[in-house]
Order: structure tokens, then C-alpha cells, then sequence
């Protein structure tokens, strides 16, 4: 019988509120909008709550519950994750917060070549005695036109790439937010997407498109929060939009937080 190091008394008093892993990079199958699986890898960070008396974590465990949860990450399979894991580690309160490359196919809006682009996603899942709660993180590439510069210009307008960063807790009764929606939200919100394949007719679209459509950070931040105000599923959320400025030796950005007054 080999000693249970871990599992022996502390006589110290003092709980912990995190003990786990992170950094682990791990596959995963993530579940899109259209009800298939996407394979990627993710970089995990898994913790839970250690009571005063117990000495360690059982740190084995944390990879047994991901193992067996990887091949269908969704709403309810990310939070049954980190309800596993405290139930498994005998825990008050346990967190798994995943990150990964998340790929879609796009189309060349003239052409209509296809490619994948790539949106960096997360799910935060966290259980605790009373209760489970989901985030969900998107950062996406978009482009934006200078509103002022065009309108200050003879010919032209400067414009650069950004990224917009949407940040949400469905409600309890939401199971159908994901990925693909809050992406399809960003892209909208900028003067255009970003495409992996452009052929000559598409690069021309997509240069018109975005002038005509000029946007500042605080615009893409606006017009994110109409979109995400209109809809009943979200109980909180938090908008970001950074411009890397073409012609500023400087980054430009916005942000805007909130939530529900009924917290559900």
C-alpha cells in the first residue's frame, strides 16, 4: 500500500481558495453551430477549493475528468466538467477555464472561395454546492475605416485591423448560445470581416464594403451591445474592441460592461 501523501491532515487551519493545474495543453472536440464536432487543442486551467484540514489536491484526477469530458465540449457537457471535478476532488467549488483555436469556414463574399479563418474561444465553467455558471469568451479579427478620415480626406481613409473581444453568462435556460452566434455578432459590428482567401474581385468588395461602412472602437462596442441587448439569453456580458491604429504609433479601444438587473 503506498502512502496518500496528499491526503493526510493539515494542522495549519488555513483553506485554499484555488489549488490545480494549468498550462496543460490538451484535444479536445469542440461542439459548432451547425451540430458537428471541430477538433483542436485547448490549454487548460482546472482548479478547486482545499479545505483547511486536507494537505493537497490528488492532481492526477484533474486529467482523469478532462480526459473523459474531451471528445463533446458544449454548454452542458462544460459545466457537467467542472461539476464532475469538485464532485470527484470532494471539493466545495471547482473552476475549468478552456482555451483554444476555434475554426470556421468562410466564404470570399465575390468568389466565394472557401477557407477557414480562426477565432481564439473560451469556456469558463465553475460549480459550487448551490449552483453552476458558464462564460464564454470570443476574440475576433474584423476590420474598421476611420470614420474621420474618410470624412476629412480628399481620397481615402486610413483603416487597420482590430479585434473584438465579447465576453458573456448565458442565462440559466440558455443552452443554445456558442461560438458561432457571438462571432457572427462581432463581424457584424465592424466595417468587415477578415478572410483567410481573398481572390482580385473579393479584395475589391471587401476595400468598398468597409468604406462605405466606416466605424471608431466605440462604434464596433455600441453596435455589439444592440445586438446582445436585444436578445433574452444573456444574463451578463462584457465588450471590448481594440483598433492596432494604422497611422498612431498607438492601439485605440473601448469597453463596456452589463448585467441583467434580474441576474438571471
Amino acid at each position: 500500500m503506498l502512502a496518500d501523501v496528499q491526503g493526510t491532515p493539515d494542522t495549519r487551519g488555513i483553506a485554499l481558495d484555488e489549488v490545480g493545474i494549468e498550462g496543460l495543453r490538451y484535444p479536445v472536440l469542440v461542439a459548432d453551430g451547425q451540430g458537428a464536432k471541430r477538433e483542436t487543442v485547448a490549454t487548460a486551467a482546472m482548479s478547486v477549493t482545499l479545505g483547511p484540514e486536507v494537505k493537497g489536491a490528488h492532481l492526477s484526477r484533474f486529467i482523469e475528468v478532462l480526459h473523459g469530458s474531451r471528445e463533446q465540449l458544449s454548454p452542458a457537457s462544460a459545466t457537467g466538467l467542472a461539476d464532475e471535478l469538485r464532485q470527484h476532488m470532494r471539493s466545495t467549488s471547482a473552476r475549468v477555464h478552456l482555451v483554444f483555436p476555434y475554426f470556421l469556414e468562410r466564404k470570399a463574399p465575390v468568389t466565394q472561395s472557401r477557407a477557414f479563418v480562426e477565432y481564439t474561444c473560451a469556456v469558463t465553467a465553475c460549480s459550487s454546492l448551490t449552483d453552476t455558471q458558464l462564460m464564454l469568451t470570443v476574440e475576433v479579427p474584423v476590420t474598421s475605416v476611420c470614420p474621420c478620415s474618410k470624412a476629412i480626406s480628399d481620397r481615402g481613409a486610413h483603416n487597420q485591423r482590430g479585434h473584438i473581444t465579447i465576453e458573456v453568462k448565458p442565462c440559466d435556460r440558455a443552452t443554445d448560445l456558442w461560438f458561432d452566434e457571438l462571432i457572427d455578432i462581432a463581424e457584424g459590428a465592424a466595417s468587415s470581416p477578415v478572410y483567410t482567401l481573398l481572390k482580385r474581385p473579393d479584395e475589391r468588395h471587401v476595400t468598398m464594403a468597409g468604406y462605405d461602412n466606416p466605424v471608431f472602437v466605440e462604434d464596433m462596442v455600441r453596435n455589439v451591445c444592440q445586438v446582445l441587448g436585444a436578445l433574452d439569453r444573456i444574463a451578463r456580458y462584457r465588450v471590448r474592441a481594440v483598433n492596432d491604429e494604422s497611422i498612431h504609433n498607438h492601439a485605440a479601444y473601448a469597453a463596456v460592461s452589463w448585467t441583467s438587473p434580474s441576474g438571471a
